[in-house]
């Protein structure tokens, strides 16, 4: 199956979803396929799903359907969070040959041996319940900043969210296998490491316990191990949960010179009503005085907020206390996110139920307020020289790079400046 066998692959989702894409793409190229870009014709298509939104439903939709008409005599494969939430729904979808739950994504090779066009779609699924073992992952030459996965599934219950039924319960690497692979990842020329997860902050539940079932490690220890991986020039922080991002990280990453000043911390509303309905762990007065901390520690610091518009009960004054919250708040920029319901949800019971329109109007205020959060932010920086990371891509002449505190940097395209640090005036 595998001799002069060609296979491309497309991600949808975060970026957890693209380390994991890499290491399927990695596996499978030591198993002798070879890898073809998603726009050339292959042999195999695998599509690595996401189920955040309805929208990410419909774009694996779409993108089979553009395979049946590119390839039809190609085989696809679906894998990744949609396809452990609805598979016998995706296995309906004509063109589909094989539908890989969570437990089975990394035995994809396997499964491709004994894989023939013209069958009904196989379904290779299990309980969510099941799922105990990690597998680590990490992108590799797809991007200069590579996403290296550390701890995967959640424990939370938040009433909007899928992904605990879709990546099943916390659980993570080893802190002695994470540092092992920074080191390979070191030796293969990467720079920056940016640790992904599903809820980050949980790093070692589910992990190493000593005597009195107390566990060993945690997310604190995790940074310390890595600041010490001295061929890594920076760290970064993917996305971590307020109340599990504690004053002794941000206080080791102010001290830090491979830590980055940067952190992404998810908030969803600024109504502490919503927050209650949304199921969230803590309120917004613990959100106010975490970036308070991170900012009397690094003035400097990019912060980056999650926030969720129009869920179900958010009036337009609980909107309203949202945008106030967020006007007043020391941050950088906004990923905005509008409610879409999600089967096996409790927001589903949730009244009133917010008009599509209304969401999507609120949607649009939130990213034009990050737009003019992440210039003020620029600003103040202007004239100033900090360390870039440039990118390997070429935009039309032009490449793109990142300081340290996360303000892109755009300049003419040079060879060798390609995932090379650099100081440079703002």
């Amino acid at each position: 199956m595998s001799a002069n066998r060609t296979v491309a692959f497309h991600t949808l989702g975060c970026k957890l979803n693209f380390s994991e894409t890499s290491t399927l793409s990695r596996m499978l190229e030591n198993e002798g396929f070879q890898k073809k870009e998603f726009d050339d014709i292959a042999d195999i298509y695998v599509i690595n799903t996401c189920s955040v939104t309805e929208n990410a439903d419909k774009e694996c939709r779409q993108l089979v359907r553009r395979i049946q008409r590119k390839s039809p005599e190609s085989m696809v494969v679906i894998t990744g969070c949609y396809a452990q939430l609805k598979p016998k729904e995706i296995a309906e979808i004509q063109g589909v040959d094989l539908v890989l739950g969570a437990a089975e994504k990394f035995n994809i090779a396997t499964h491709l041996r004994e894989l023939t066009k013209g069958d009904s779609a196989k379904i290779s699924s299990c309980d969510i319940e099941e799922i105990e073992g990690f597998t680590g992952s990490w992108s590799l030459n797809d991007r200069t900043r590579t996403f290296l996965k550390v701890q995967d599934g959640c424990d939370y219950n938040c009433s909007f969210c899928t992904i605990p039924l879709a990546r099943g319960k916390s659980r993570s690497d080893t802190i002695a296998n994470v540092v092992a692979n920074a080191h390979s990842l070191a030796a293969a020329g990467a720079k920056e490491i940016v640790l992904t997860g599903i809820n980050l902050g949980d790093f070692g539940l589910n992990g190493h316990v000593n005597g009195n079932g107390r566990r060993t490690e945690n997310f604190y220890n995790l940074v310390r191990e890595l600041d010490k991986v001295e061929e890594i020039e920076r760290f970064r922080i993917s996305s971590i949960e307020p109340n599990l991002l504690s004053n002794e990280i941000i206080e080791f990453v102010a001290g830090s010179n491979r830590f980055m000043p940067h952190f992404h911390i998810p908030l969803q509303s600024g109504s502490n009503k919503i927050l209650g309905l949304m199921r969230r762990r803590y309120k917004r007065e613990l959100y106010e005085d975490r970036v308070a901390r991170i900012k009397s520690f690094m003035p400097h610091c990019c912060i980056g907020v999650d926030v969720i518009v129009g869920f179900p009960g958010e009036t337009a004054a609980e909107f309203n206390e949202t945008l106030d919250f967020l006007l007043q708040l020391d941050i950088s920029y906004l990923h905005v996110f509008t409610y879409s319901e999600r089967q096996n949800t409790h927001a589903l019971d949730i009244t009133p139920v917010i008009p599509v329109n209304t969401r999507h109007e609120r949607n649009k205020i939130l990213r034009n307020l990050s737009y003019r959060k992440m210039q003020e932010f620029t600003e103040k920086y202007r004239g100033e020289s900090r360390k870039v990371l440039f990118e390997s891509h070429n935009k039309n002449g032009m490449m793109e790079g990142y300081t340290d505190n996360y303000i892109k940097v755009t300049a003419p395209f040079r060879e060798d400046w390609i995932n090379t640090i650099m100081e440079w005036k703002i």
